[in-house]
């Protein structure tokens, strides 16, 4: 903000905040007619930059000092690309594909100033969710084709990819008014505001969900912080690396990646629990900080002797979201621990941090395998796949992988309306299991106590590979479960991802519906008639832009949604573009990816091109039974197989070099 003192000079004052650090410091200077970096000494300006937090964006990394560079990932994936060490590294901003729309060019959230774009107001998020979103488990339909595994491995698969955090404070700066709290709209805070006529919430000025904005990069959302004095757009950090390699088992700093690790051997594993296992088997460690978000079970069962467990802890912080993603972490981990194990049987001789390395670089490439082969084909179609993600082009250090604003805010929470209200836990025989019966989702959210007490894993994963994912339909989107009913227990009032994920992309100034159709090579509807016949659909069309007055205006997660099904695929046309063009960047710029020549031998790649979710499962639960495709709903052309059935692929070569060749085989599973 700027203010003209009595002396003539203009007075700023602006904010610096930084994700590294955590800390936000709030600075004054005055201009005259020079730059502000003129009044500081070079070691000003240095002392500035730590002190912001800031210093590790500007300091190019010493790749030549990292060991094993050209064999295994850094933790944040520095270095990946070694002319531009930062690309697709953790704690860098999102890539944007199209110039930020922010209400005053530089910061305020899209729509923030209740000015017209393109000449209309921009609708309440609430009321658009109430208008377009809202269904009831009544009217869910089920996919014919897919599993609810494919829901959830989506969703395990995005928090490999991206995650934004909130600002450092959730208290606003100016006033300290906590924002989970008030609906004063004073930075961070940006509470969603509750249309009249609300069927859950009251509408007023003290009635709103609470909302805040995400943390900007560091020199980014105001003129001020940058010393030219030229405008520089917010942008957003992402705090995991852009790169196919299970970050959300292994963490994405170094520090978190340390500390995920058992250190007391020399084995190569994970940490696990100490307290708990789940009928012999591992389960995840508790976060060390016994952090309460999770401890819930007494208000969820109303049983006041009930044991509370803390939260899990792994590579990502949103592991407890709900128990079938979480039962999806401990399965990766027990694989991890059952490959070093097997490293270690066939290499004595080998250390600890080889082991872990090496079971590390499998798990990478299995992930790249079954996203590629598996899973991105049921969600972009094969049009998709052939334009965008046929044979690999091998590797592009011109390539930059970095996840896209667009693509972590919007076309990558496609899923949200694929997820069931209910979690099924299933017995050996695939039915309703007496014991621990199926758990409505909006119980099932920081529950981690249900995989202790409530028969672990297994139940959970049989409920994802044998029952069907909700099917996104144009007059039943989203589910109450996360629409009224999100983090019910863990929140004071329950939240509305509808309307969360519409506000996030106006706090990150995303342009609209018909911007990103334009960027894909897609027309761009100018009225009812033509919106329509995109979404053929002409009602939905008219309910649209009652609310929004022009397609151009249409938040892109909203228009995304509401389009109909490419032919093969989960998505529509303008989020099969967006996903299947940011696979494209990870895959090409993605230095270690496993097709790269030197990263495997062509013997290990042919063994990794025949890797099995299915054989995964066996191999690390009680399970003995799956589908041979569990992204696929059980049919004659998809049957239940036994487990000793499904093959094992074997004569994975690991060759390492110690003074000699050491040629090893793992049954590579």
């Amino acid at each position: 903000m700027q203010q003209v003192h009595k002396d003539g000079t203009r007075l700023h004052t602006a904010e610096a905040s930084c994700v590294d650090s955590g800390v936000r410091v709030t600075f004054v200077r005055r201009i005259f007619l020079f730059s502000f970096s003129d009044l500081l000494s070079a070691e000003d300006l240095r002392q500035l930059v730590e002190i912001t937090g800031c210093a590790g964006r500007i300091r190019s990394p010493q790749c030549n000092t990292t060991p094993n560079l050209n064999r295994y990932r850094t933790a944040t994936s520095v270095c990946n690309n070694l002319r531009n060490p930062r690309l697709g590294a953790s704690n860098t901003p999102f890539a944007r594909w199209l110039p930020s729309e922010y209400d005053d060019g530089i910061s305020l959230p899209k729509g923030e100033k209740n000015r017209t774009i393109n000449s209309f107001l921009l609708p309440l998020v609430r009321q658009v969710s109430n208008n377009i979103l809202s269904t009831t488990d009544a009217g869910v339909v089920s996919d014919r084709e897919f599993t609810h595994m494919v829901t959830l491995f989506g969703q395990w698969n995005d928090h490999d990819l991206s995650f934004t955090p909130f600002s450092p404070s959730i208290r606003s700066f100016s006033n300290g008014v906590n924002c989970d709290e008030s609906c004063e709209r004073t930075e961070p805070c940006i509470p969603i505001p509750i249309p009249p006529g609300d069927p859950r919430l009251p509408s007023g000025p003290d009635s709103c969900i609470p909302s805040f904005r995400s943390a900007p990069t560091c020199g980014t959302g105001f003129s001020a912080y940058n010393f030219g004095g030229e405008p520089n757009a917010r942008e957003q950090i992402n705090a995991l690396t852009a790169f196919l390699d299970l970050g959300q088992v292994y963490g994405s700093e170094e520090q978190l990646a340390l500390n995920l690790r058992n250190l007391t051997n020399d084995l190569g594993l994970m940490k696990v629990n100490e307290e708990f296992r789940d009928s012999g088997r591992e389960l995840l460690p508790f976060h060390p900080l016994q952090v309460q978000m999770c401890a819930t079970r007494r208000r969820v069962t109303n049983d006041t002797n009930a044991r509370e467990v803390p939260c899990f802890i792994a590579g990502d912080v949103r592991v407890d979201e709900n128990i079938a993603l979480t039962s999806i972490h401990t399965l990766f981990l027990r694989e991890h621990n059952r490959l070093a194990r097997a490293l270690k049987a066939l290499n004595p001789h080998w250390s600890s941090e080889t082991l872990y390395q090496e079971a590390r670089k499998i798990m990478g490439a299995y992930t790249q395998v079954f996203v590629f082969r598996d899973y991105l084909p049921h969600i972009v179609g094969n049009d998709a796949m052939r334009r965008f993600l046929g044979r690999y082009p091998g590797y592009n250090a011109n390539v930059d992988p970095s996840i896209a604003n667009v693509f972590a805010t919007a076309a990558y929470r496609f899923a949200h309306l694929a997820i069931q209200p209910v979690l099924s836990r299933l017995d050996g025989n695939f039915r309703e299991h007496p014991q621990f019966p199926s758990v409505p989702l909006f119980k099932a959210f920081f529950t981690p106590w249900r995989i202790v007490f409530e028969g672990g894993i297994d139940p959970l994963l049989r409920g994802l590979i044998g029952r069907p994912a909700k099917l996104n339909t144009q007059d039943h989107m989203m589910v109450d479960a996360l629409r009224e009913r999100l983090f019910q227990f863990v929140q004071h009032l329950a939240l509305d991802l509808g309307s969360l994920n519409m506000e996030r992309g106006r706090d990150h100034g995303l342009p609209g519906y018909n911007a990103w159709r334009k960027f894909c090579g897609l027309s761009q509807p100018r009225n009812q008639a033509e919106l329509g016949r995109v979404l053929n659909n002409n009602n939905l069309a008219q309910r649209l832009l009652q609310l929004y007055g022009t397609p151009d205006n249409i938040d892109v997660w909203l228009g995304g949604v509401a389009e109909p099904f490419v032919q093969g695929g989960r998505v529509g046309p303008l989020f099969a573009c967006l996903i299947a063009n940011q696979f494209r960047r990870v895959r090409q710029g993605d230095r270690l990816w496993y097709e790269n020549p030197g990263v495997f031998t062509p013997r290990q790649r042919s063994a990794l091109s025949n890797a099995r979710l299915a054989r995964i499962i066996c191999d690390n639960t009680g399970i003995t039974s799956v589908p041979g495709d569990v992204f696929s709903v059980t049919s004659n052309r998809n049957r239940l197989v036994r487990c000793n059935n499904i093959p094992r692929e074997k004569n994975l070569s690991v060759k390492k070099d110690c003074h000699k060749h050491i040629n090893i085989n793992v049954s590579f599973k």
